[in-house]
């Protein structure tokens, strides 16, 4: 059984990612995906917020496993015995930090690939960082976004986020 890990932030989970996460299920048995808990990182939705909005728009899909972890991605692959990790590639900005990362990750444990994938071309310019700013301003989420997040996300702005 090929098991993958697609690990994130997820602040808030964009249609990019839902078409990362149905591009990654196609080609394993088994994806996780995974919120990284990062405690340096500022994020706008608790980890659990993150998870509940995860669940509700992927978790009822069979292979798809919904959950979070701490520390070294790579750890965290091996402790799953998944194989790979996946990421999504938006522009050749992204790739830079990408690549480093893979790299990384291969030294220190060439068993966990990792692999690219590019979301469809209407998704290629989202990010969560401009979603919240589309947000802050009260513009229109909803092409972005799941439809089941749009209103926990304004509504999170509209109290200041």
């Amino acid at each position: 059984m090929k098991i993958a890990v697609y690990p994130g932030t997820f602040d808030p989970i964009t249609l990019g990612h839902v078409d990362v996460i149905r591009r990654a299920k196609s080609i394993t048995d088994t994806l996780h995906v995974s919120v990284a808990r990062n405690s340096a990182k500022k994020t706008m939705f608790s980890l659990e917020e993150r998870l509940e909005m995860l669940r509700t728009v992927v978790g009822d899909t069979k292979g798809i496993i919904v959950d979070s972890f701490e520390g070294l991605t790579v750890n965290y692959c091996l402790s799953l015995n998944a194989c790979a990790i996946v990421r999504g590639l938006r522009a050749i900005s992204d790739f830079e930090f990408e690549f480093q990362m893979a790299l990384t990750n291969r030294k220190l444990d060439e068993r966990i690939e990792t692999i690219f994938l590019m979301p469809s071309e209407q998704y290629t310019y989202l990010s969560s960082a401009m979603i919240k700013e589309i947000a802050r301003l009260d513009g229109d989420i909803s092409p972005f976004v799941p439809k089941e997040c749009v209103e926990r996300i304004k509504k999170r702005c509209r109290i200041g986020g």
